[in-house]
C-alpha cells in the first residue's frame, strides 16, 4: 500500500501499517521532511513513533518517495493523509492538498486502485471524489473509493492505530470493505469494532466527534465562569456530575481551552458546511462553543493582569507551556502561546518554555522570549502561569520554585496543583473556576 502525505497522521498511518505487516511506501512532496523519514526520523515529536518508524525503515517494509508514477506503480492501494486547513479568510475547510492528492494519483494509476480518503473533509466530499478520480484516471471505472476516517489523539496516536476504539469504513462496494477488513485484520481479531456506512456518515463521525468533545470542554469551562461569579469549584462540581454515567468525568477538565490542528478548524468548518447544505441552524450551538473556548484565553490574560496588581506592562511572566497538549510538540492554535501573546502585546517580559515545543513556538511566535529550562523561565517572574499540563509541571511544587521568582502568584490554568499546598507556602494561588 502508500500513504500519501507524510506528516503527522501520513507518518504515523505508514509506520503502524508497516507494524501490522503490510509493505508500505510514503509519498510526499517536502524533500526535508522525507529526508528525515528515511532516515527513521520524525520531523515531530510523537512518543512511540521514532522507535516504530526506524524499526520499519531498517526492516525495508516502509520506504519513502515523491514520485506518484512510482506509488502507482508500487500498489493499487492507496491512503490519502493529507491536511486540510482551515481556508484563508473563511471558516470552510481547504480542499485543495485533498483535490491535489486524489487527482495526481487517480492521473498516475494505469490500472484499477482502491483510494482511501483518512482526512477530515466536509460531508459531500467523497461523492465529489469518486467522480473526479474516476473522470482523470486512465483506469476509468476501475478506481474505487472508501472513506475511512481518522481518530488520533495527539500523543497516543501510535496506539490509537494500532488498537484503535473504532474502525468506521465508508464504502459502497463488499469488495472494498473486504480489503480494507484485511489492512485492519489484526485489530479486528483483537476486538475492535467496525462499523460499515455510507460516504455522508463516515465523513460526519469525525467531524461530529471533534464537535461533541469541544461541546463537552466548553460546557465545563462555562460553568468555570460561572463558578468564579457564584464562588463554587468546578473541579469538586466536575466530579460530581461525572459520576452520571451518562455524562461521565473524561473531557470536563476546565482550563484555558483546547486548540491544536483539529477541534477548532474542525468545528468551524463543520459550520461552513451546515450552512452550505442548509442546516446552518442545526449547529449553531457550535458558534457559542468557539466562543467560550476563546474566552478562557482572554480569561488567563485577564487574570495574570489581576495577580500583577493591574500593571503587566514590564513586569516579568513566566509561561509554563507552549505545545496546545502535553506530549507533544504541535503549538498550532495553542491557548498557551496565544496567551503569551497576548500579555506580551500588553508589555509583558514574557518567558516560555515547553519540554519539546521550543523550536515550532518561536517559528510560530518569534516576538516572544523563550527559557531553556524550567529554572531559567521562572527566574526574576513575578507571576508563573501553568498553561500546558506536562509530568514535570503537574509535579512542581513551591520547593521548587523558592529563591527563583521574584514573586509568589502562581495562575494554574489547567487545574492540576493543589491550591491548599501552594497557598500554605505563602503563595496566591489561582485556578480556573475555583
Amino acid at each position: 500500500m502508500t500513504v500519501i502525505g507524510t506528516g503527522y497522521l501520513g507518518a504515523t498511518h505508514a509506520a503502524a501499517m508497516a507494524e501490522l505487516g503490510h509493505e508500505v511506501l510514503g509519498v510526499d512532496n517536502n524533500p526535508a521532511q522525507l529526508a528525515a523519514l528515511r532516515e527513521g526520523r520524525t520531523p515531530f515529536f510523537e512518543p512511540g513513533l521514532e522507535e516504530l518508524l526506524a524499526k520499519h525503515v531498517a526492516s525495508g517494509r516502509l520506504r519513502f518517495s515523491d514520485s506518484y508514477a512510482e506509488a502507482a506503480d508500487f500498489a493499487d492501494l492507496h491512503f490519502i493523509c493529507v491536511g486540510t486547513p482551515q481556508r484563508s479568510g473563511s471558516y470552510a475547510a481547504d480542499m485543495s492538498y485533498v483535490d491535489s492528492a486524489f487527482s495526481a494519483i487517480a492521473e498516475a494509476s494505469q490500472r484499477p486502485a482502491l483510494l482511501v480518503g483518512k482526512s477530515t473533509v466536509p460531508v459531500g466530499t467523497a461523492a465529489r471524489l469518486q467522480e473526479l478520480i474516476t473522470r482523470v484516471s486512465p483506469a476509468g471505472d476501475g478506481m474505487q473509493l472508501a472513506w475511512n476516517p481518522e481518530f488520533l489523539r495527539e500523543g497516543f496516536a501510535v496506539k490509537d492505530t494500532l488498537h484503535p476504539d473504532r474502525i468506521v469504513l465508508g464504502t459502497e462496494s463488499s469488495e472494498t470493505e473486504q480489503r480494507l477488513r484485511e489492512v485492519y485484520a489484526r485489530p479486528i481479531a483483537e476486538g475492535t469494532p467496525v462499523v460499515v456506512t455510507d460516504f455522508p456518515t463516515a465523513e460526519l463521525v469525525k467531524t461530529a466527534a471533534n464537535a461533541f468533545l469541544a461541546t463537552k470542554i466548553s460546557f465545563i469551562n462555562a460553568m468555570a465562569e460561572v463558578c468564579e461569579a457564584a464562588g463554587g469549584d468546578v473541579t469538586v462540581l466536575a466530579d460530581a456530575i461525572g459520576h452520571d454515567a451518562r455524562i461521565g468525568r473524561r473531557f470536563l477538565n476546565a482550563g484555558v481551552g483546547f486548540g491544536g490542528g483539529c477541534l477548532p478548524k474542525d468545528i468551524r468548518a463543520f459550520m461552513a458546511r451546515a450552512g452550505e447544505i442548509g442546516v446552518d441552524q442545526a449547529v449553531t450551538f457550535l458558534t457559542e462553543i468557539d466562543s467560550i473556548n476563546l474566552r478562557r484565553r482572554t480569561g488567563a490574560v485577564d487574570a495574570a493582569g489581576e495577580l500583577l496588581g493591574g500593571q503587566v506592562s514590564g513586569r516579568r511572566v513566566a509561561v509554563l507551556g507552549a505545545a496546545f497538549k502535553p506530549d507533544s510538540d504541535d503549538v498550532r492554535d495553542s491557548p498557551a502561546l496565544d496567551i503569551a501573546a497576548g500579555l506580551h502585546v500588553h508589555g509583558a517580559d514574557v518567558r516560555v518554555y515547553d519540554p519539546k515545543a521550543m523550536h515550532r513556538a518561536a517559528l510560530a511566535y518569534p516576538a516572544l522570549g523563550y527559557a531553556d529550562s524550567l529554572d531559567a523561565a521562572v527566574d526574576g517572574a513575578e507571576v508563573v502561569l501553568l498553561l500546558t499540563e506536562w509530568a514535570e509541571f503537574r509535579a512542581l511544587t513551591p520547593a521548587d520554585l523558592d529563591g527563583k521568582v521574584a514573586g509568589k502568584a502562581i495562575f494554574d490554568g489547567r487545574n492540576v496543583l493543589d491550591p491548599a499546598q501552594w497557598r500554605e507556602a505563602g503563595w496566591t494561588y489561582r485556578g480556573v473556576g475555583r
